[in-house]
C-alpha cells in the first residue's frame, strides 16, 4: 500500500496514534508535538505548515512506519520499518532537503536511500541518546537553593534561556512566546533558586491526554553558574515530581557530543534506551 502523506492532523492522528503509543518512551518526542499542534495550531513551531505521514506494508495492515515535519525542523522517522523509510526518500520530492532525524536506524535508511537518489552527501550532525529515568539518586550533598515552579514573573528569564538553551543545543532559536506561556500556565518549568536568584532551569513534555511518559526538556543554567550541581539538582526536581504525579516513565535526551551532561544524567539515575541522529544533506557524497 504505501505511505499516506497529508497536511491532516487529524487524519494523521486517527492513523498513526496506535502506532506511536505502542512505544511511548521512544516515540515521546512525536506525540508531544502532535500535542502541541492540537492545543497551539499548525503554526506552532512556524510559519510553514506541518506535513505528516504512514505507511502500511499492504492494505488493511497496521502502520508499520510513520513521519512528520514541523518546518523549519527537517523530517522526523520515529522507529519503524526500513523499508518504508527507503521508500519515502524515493517519494519524497527532490527538492532542498535539508536533512532528517529520529531514530537512529530508521534515519540512517531513509539517508543512504536519498543519498542513491540525489547523489546528496550525507553527514552525522548530531547523535542524541535516549535515557529513562530507573532508581532516582539525587547528588549528595544537593547544592545550596531549592526549586520552584515559574510564573508569569519569570517570562522574560524563560524566553530568554530558551533562546540561549536553543543556541547552546545548535537548535534553531524559536522564541515562541505561546510556548513558554503555556508551559508556565502547565507547570511545565522549573527553576533552581540560590539566594533569590534563579540559577537553572529544567522543563517537562508530556501529552495531557495521556501522563505515562513524561520527557525532561530544555535543562540549561547560565555559563556563569555552571559546575556548581544546579543542573542536575533541578533536573532531579523535575523528575521527582513527574514521578509523584504518576508518571509511569521519565526520559530525555543527552547530546552525545557532551559528556558532562550524559554523565550527570547517568548519575542520577537515567539509563541509556536508544541513539537518535541528526542527518544533514549537502552537495558533496559523504558516508553515512
Amino acid at each position: 500500500m504505501g505511505w499516506t502523506i497529508t497536511d491532516d492532523l487529524t487524519a494523521f492522528e486517527t492513523e498513526a496514534t496506535a502506532f506511536l503509543r505502542a512505544r511511548p518512551m521512544e516515540n515521546s518526542v512525536p506525540i508531544t508535538v502532535t500535542a502541541a499542534l492540537r492545543r497551539r495550531g499548525p503554526d506552532a513551531y512556524g510559519p510553514q505548515p506541518p506535513l505528516f505521514g504512514w505507511w502500511r506494508p499492504e492494505p488493511g495492515a497496521d502502520v508499520a512506519a510513520v513521519f512528520l515535519r514541523t518546518p523549519p525542523h527537517p523530517p522526523l522517522l520515529p522507529r519503524g520499518d526500513t523499508a518504508a523509510a527507503r521508500e519515502l526518500a524515493a517519494v519524497w520530492p527532490a527538492d532542498a532537503l535539508p536533512g532528517v532525524r529520529g531514530d537512529k536506524e530508521t534515519a540512517q535508511a531513509f539517508g543512504a536511500a536519498w543519498r542513491d537518489r540525489t547523489g546528496a552527501g550525507v553527514t552525522v550532525e548530531r547523535v542524541m541518546r535516549l535515557y529513562r529515568l530507573g532508581t532516582l539518586t539525587p547528588r549528595e550533598p544537593a547544592p545550596r537553593g531549592a526549586a520552584r515552579l515559574a510564573t508569569p514573573a519569570d517570562r522574560d528569564l524563560l524566553l530568554r534561556w530558551q533562546h540561549d538553551f536553543a543556541v547552546d543545543v545548535n537548535e534553531p532559536p524559536v522564541d515562541d512566546e505561546r510556548a513558554v506561556d503555556e508551559a508556565i500556565a502547565r507547570g511545565a518549568r522549573t527553576l533552581w533558586e540560590h539566594d533569590g536568584e534563579a540559577v537553572a532551569m529544567a522543563g517537562s513534555a508530556a501529552d495531557p491526554a495521556d501522563a505515562g511518559t513524561v520527557r525532561v526538556v530544555a535543562v540549561y543554567t547560565p555559563p556563569a553558574r555552571r559546575g556548581r550541581g544546579y543542573a542536575g539538582a533541578v533536573t532531579t526536581a523535575v523528575s521527582r515530581a513527574a514521578r509523584a504525579a504518576g508518571a509511569r516513565d521519565v526520559v530525555l535526551f543527552a547530546d552525545l557530543a557532551n559528556p558532562v551532561s550524559n554523565a550527570l544524567y547517568q548519575h542520577v539515575g537515567f539509563a541509556p534506551v536508544r541513539d537518535h541522529v541528526t542527518l544533514g544533506f549537502g552537495a558533496a557524497d559523504a558516508p553515512v
